[in-house]
This record gives C-alpha cells, sequence and structure tokens, in this order.
C-alpha cells in the first residue's frame, strides 16, 4: 500500500489537534487584562509544551512515512493508534492549566504525561514494526540502531515525567518542555549515512 494516504490523513489529524489546542487558550476579560494574562500562565505554559511536542511528532512522522516504502496493513493501525494520542494532546493539555496551580495538580500533570507516554510508545511501535517488516528505505545499519536509540529514549524520558508528577506538578511539565527542546535539536542521523 503507498503511503500518500497515511501521510495526508495523519497531517489532518495533526493540524486539528494542534488548530484545538490553541482554541482551548484562555481569553481573560477584566478591567486589569496584563494582571489576569499572567494569573493564566499555565495555560500558556501547557499550550507551549504540547504545540512544539505536536509539531515535533508531526515532523517526526513525516520523515519516518518519508522512509516508509510500502504500509501494510499493521503500519495502518498502529498510525492509526498514535493518531489516537496525538488527538488526546488537547485534552490533557486543559487539565493542566485549569489544575496547575490548585488542587488536582498531580492528576492533571500524570494524565499529562501519560498521554505524551502513550504519544511515544506508539510512534516506537510505528517504528519497530517498519523497521522489522523491512518497510524502511535509505537508511543505513547505523543510522536504524541511532534512530531506534533515539526513540526509545522519548518513552524513557515520558515515564520519568509521568512518575515526577506525582511529587512535582511544575517539574513534570518543565521535563516535558525539555522534551520537546531534545527532539527539537537536529539529529546526528544524517551524519551517520
Amino acid at each position: 500500500m503507498r503511503t500518500e494516504r497515511l501521510a495526508a490523513f495523519s497531517d489532518g489529524v495533526f493540524a486539528i489537534a494542534i488548530t484545538l489546542l490553541a482554541l482551548e487558550l484562555p481569553r481573560p476579560e477584566g478591567d486589569d487584562l496584563w494582571h489576569e494574562l499572567a494569573t493564566q500562565w499555565e495555560a500558556y505554559a501547557a499550550f507551549i509544551v504540547s504545540f512544539l511536542t505536536v509539531g515535533i511528532i508531526w515532523v517526526n512522522h513525516h520523515a519516518l512515512v518519508d522512509r516508509v516504502a510500502r504500509a501494510d496493513r499493521t503500519l495502518l493501525f498502529l498510525n492509526l493508534l498514535l493518531l489516537m494520542w496525538v488527538s488526546l494532546i488537547p485534552w490533557p493539555t486543559a487539565l493542566v492549566a485549569d489544575h496547575l496551580s490548585n488542587d488536582g495538580a498531580e492528576a492533571a500533570t500524570a494524565v499529562f504525561s501519560a498521554v505524551f507516554l502513550g504519544m511515544a510508545l506508539s510512534f516506537s511501535a510505528v517504528w519497530v514494526h517498519a523497521r522489522r517488516a523491512g518497510q524502511l528505505t535509505g537508511l543505513t545499519a547505523a543510522q536504524l540502531a541511532h534512530l531506534s536509540r533515539r526513540n526509545g529514549r522519548g518513552w524513557v524520558f515520558y515515564a520519568t515525567a509521568l512518575g515526577l508528577a506525582f511529587v512535582a506538578p511544575a517539574a513534570s511539565l518543565a521535563l516535558n518542555f525539555a522534551i520537546a527542546v531534545y527532539y527539537l535539536l537536529p539529529d546526528r542521523a544524517a551524519r551517520l549515512a
């Protein structure tokens, strides 16, 4: 099966998820707008982390799909699992925005990190299946090994953020931001060719 439809459908889900993130941002009303904007910092922090994460997932997904020679039924279903997690990201983002500074911060950041962990595990599942099925093209053995390690680090980092959510919710959110920055940095896989 060709990958164009998989890519097009996936792009649509990513676009909707990012749009929903923006629609959830608060629009304070009142006499002191600067103060009210500042008091809603949790919403903006959660938005930035989620926007970066969804954007980076899209970039990495694009790179992955470009390397897939053909998509089989298993790959399509694994991709749907990934898209399920991506489409869910606006919900825990809103939870963090509503609860980071009060009761429920631990639960909100735990759900937030759990969704990101589910996303990372499903992305890894797509990668592992494509690699094992011989569907990836244009990568050397060194690049495959490097990218497999890099994908695996994501779910280890997100699992750490999940554990941290129960003791330091703001630190958990900060770690999720650091994970996004890690994947935002240029990768050395191209140099391994």
